[in-house]
């Protein structure tokens, strides 16, 4: 699929795979509106390397959580664009809690992740679904997690939360097809700033570990995943799929001498 003047809202892009997924739909030709929930200046700047790529980018505010939010973001890109073909479900959010310590999962942990991992992606790609639909080549790429797969992670809602968007990418690859192909991508660690918050002092032995457990031996940088979205977006007969894109991490340990 050619990119060239198409349009695409990035939920979640003022920084990390967001940005990173951005600016490889811009150096395509693609139109993208940079959605941020409390990062304007981060925001902005993506914006501005966008528009050194040749490419109209537009910065809104909106917490994926409030469906008015959603609509008001989709009907913006829209205004500005003139058409909507790409939506990519990358706004997350997570809490580092220990799994033993059930007692620190709070209600508000459940709240505020499901809300915007799990019910923002729905109304994202609610208020997307005409336009996506009138496009003739809509496509809604979910950033779910290998977290959702081996119920291993930053938390245990997290896990939840990213398990609920593999599935839900399911649903509405039945429901939305054929003129909407939906599908996710699986990240495993990622060298960032997310990891590298949440971590704190643990992050370089956690990231070497993780890399000497992946058949390639090295972690997922950003841009890794970016290129993993655009290729699902490229591939027409791909749908309901989702890519883990890890390294082979959770593949299993190599074969160094065959199988006996």
């Amino acid at each position: 699929m050619n990119l060239q003047n198409k349009a695409a809202i990035v939920t979640g892009s003022s920084r990390g795979v967001g940005r990173a997924t951005a600016l490889a739909l811009a150096r395509e030709g693609c139109a993208v509106l940079i959605n941020y929930s409390s990062s304007n200046e981060a925001a902005e700047k993506v914006c501005t390397e966008l528009v050194a790529l040749g490419v109209k980018a537009i910065c809104v505010q909106a917490d994926v959580a409030d469906d008015a939010a959603c609509r008001e973001a989709v009907a913006a890109a829209v205004r500005e664009f003139g058409r909507l073909d790409f939506l990519i479900n990358n706004a997350g959010t997570t809490r580092f809690i220990p799994f033993p310590d059930l007692e620190a999962v709070k209600d508000e942990d459940w709240d505020r992740i499901l809300a915007t991992n799990v019910k923002g992606v729905f109304q994202m790609a609610r208020a997307a679904q005409p336009h996506l639909t009138a496009s003739g080549d809509g496509v809604i790429i979910n950033v779910a997690s290998v977290a959702g797969i081996t119920g291993a992670g930053s938390s245990i809602p997290y896990c939840a939360s990213k398990a609920a968007v593999i599935s839900l990418t399911l649903s509405l690859a039945r429901t939305l097809g054929p003129e909407i192909r939906v599908n996710a991508v699986a990240p495993g660690f990622i060298d960032g700033e997310w990891l590298r918050n949440g971590l704190g002092d643990d992050f370089e032995t956690v990231r070497q570990a993780k890399a000497a457990q992946a058949l390639n031996g090295k972690v997922c940088q950003p841009e890794d995943i970016a290129a993993a979205i655009l290729g699902l977006i490229k591939t027409d007969m791909v749908t309901g799929h989702t890519l883990v894109v890890d390294g082979g991490n959770t593949v299993g340990p190599r074969i160094a001498h065959g199988i006996k």
